[in-house]
């Protein structure tokens, strides 16, 4: 199964399953914060729950390009395999835990075994999909973390009918569950551009050094445009994850176990349609002009600067929503195009790698905006504090338009 044609497209399924749990897993305790302050009082004030989402994404931004340095050199199927079974583990330590600082612990713990995933199987994917078909398998293997998210949005649901341990507790089996399925199915591709004769002669000319690695990619100006250009909507993106549902439950005066659904759901099938139409439109262009996968993403960064206007000033249903779907199909569009945007300028070898830093560099962002957005909701300024992300994110666009010219779409 593993030489078939049709194994590439497997891997993509699998991985979707695991891309859904790692955002399922992070993402419902955002709209569990009513049930659990029941018990952890501490988690009544939104500087202290702000305080809680952040240091789980800046464990994860400092954890993100070792893992990816890791993903590099290690066989990535066990790095995801043990990956899984450790933030499942922690899921559903969340359902014991008593006090406050139990919870920051098993959220930090998330961080650092959720980081390992991501640069090892988005690397993955673009190592059995090449051309034709890679901002698509990116683009599908993405819906799987939107699946995730709007099922973590039904967390205050699930709670209310139940309760907040119980709700942990299952969702921990079912990730640990799948780590055993992965283990039988999910097997590495190791990418060899040299013919076997000279790899033997040259046995480390494949295998680059630590050091050497982040030089190349720190020295390639490139990839610092990318930077920026991933990391300033990182800021709406992870705004949208944490704050969207206390903004929908402000804004639309509901209680969170209906604007939790709702704000993710709307979230995530909208960035499901936004795949559908970014990744086949991205493959489909580069195939005629090599800035087609940079056009496309521009489109999906535009769409997203009108409707973080409207989701920070608007106050009925159809405006707050609207937005919502606007965001969602733009940030699809741009989401499906990043790997496959960061394979025309970095080789093979250090994808992971880079995609590792670029991880850094977003979640710090996400971990300063979330932080930030907790103060601005004590003092009843959040959805100012969304509008404004509109301005950053059309710096972001301008640079990239400018400064990204690829020159080939698979850099070897």
């Amino acid at each position: 199964m593993k030489n078939s044609k049709i194994y590439p497209w497997i891997v993509v399924g699998l991985l979707w399953g695991v891309a859904l749990l790692n955002y399922m897993d992070r993402q419902m305790l955002s709209t569990m914060k009513d049930a659990m302050q029941v018990d952890i009082v501490e988690l009544q004030s939104a500087t202290n729950f702000g305080y809680l989402m952040a240091i789980f994404l800046w464990i994860y931004a400092l954890m993100s390009p070792v893992s990816g340095v890791i993903a590099d050199r290690l066989n990535r199927k066990w790095l995801i395999v043990g990956s899984l079974f450790v933030w499942s583990s922690v899921t559903y330590l969340m359902g014991i835990a008593e006090t406050f600082n139990q919870v920051v612990w098993l959220r930090a713990l998330m961080g650092v075994s959720e980081a390992l995933y991501i640069p090892a199987g988005l690397s993955l994917i673009a190592d059995y999909h090449t051309g034709k078909s890679r901002s698509l398998a990116v683009g599908i293997h993405m819906t799987g973390l939107y699946t995730g998210q709007a099922i973590g949005g039904f967390g205050a649901t699930v709670a209310d009918a139940f309760s907040w341990h119980t709700t942990f507790h299952w969702f921990g089996i079912i990730g640990i569950a799948y780590a055993v399925i992965l283990m039988l199915f999910l097997h590495d591709k190791k990418t060899e551009i040299l013919p076997t004769e000279k790899l033997q002669a040259n046995p480390q000319k494949e295998k680059e050094s630590v050091f050497t690695s982040l030089k190349s990619l720190l020295t390639n100006v490139a990839f610092w445009v990318i930077l920026l250009y991933f990391a300033a909507p990182s800021l709406p993106r992870w705004a949208t994850k944490n704050w969207l549902p206390t903004l929908f439950a402000e804004n639309l005066d509901l209680p969170m176990s209906q604007a939790g659904p709702i704000s993710t759901i709307t979230i995530a099938v909208s960035s499901f349609i936004g795949v559908l139409i970014g990744g086949p439109l991205s493959d489909k262009w580069v195939q005629k002009n090599l800035r087609g996968r940079v056009y496309t993403g521009a489109i999906g960064l535009g769409l997203t600067i009108p409707s973080l206007l409207l989701l920070g000033f608007g106050h009925n249903l159809v405006a707050v929503v609207g937005a919502g779907l606007l965001f969602g199909i733009g940030y699809g569009i741009f989401d499906t195009n990043n790997m496959p945007i960061l394979c025309q300028f970095v080789s093979h070898k250090q994808r992971a790698t880079a995609y590792g830093v670029m991880n850094m560099i977003g979640v710090s962002a996400g971990a300063f905006i979330t932080h930030l957005l907790g103060r601005w909701g004590d003092s009843g300024n959040l959805g100012v504090g969304f509008a404004m992300l509109a301005i950053v994110v059309a710096i972001a666009l301008g640079v990239q338009l400018y400064f990204l010219r690829p020159k080939t779409d698979n850099m070897e």
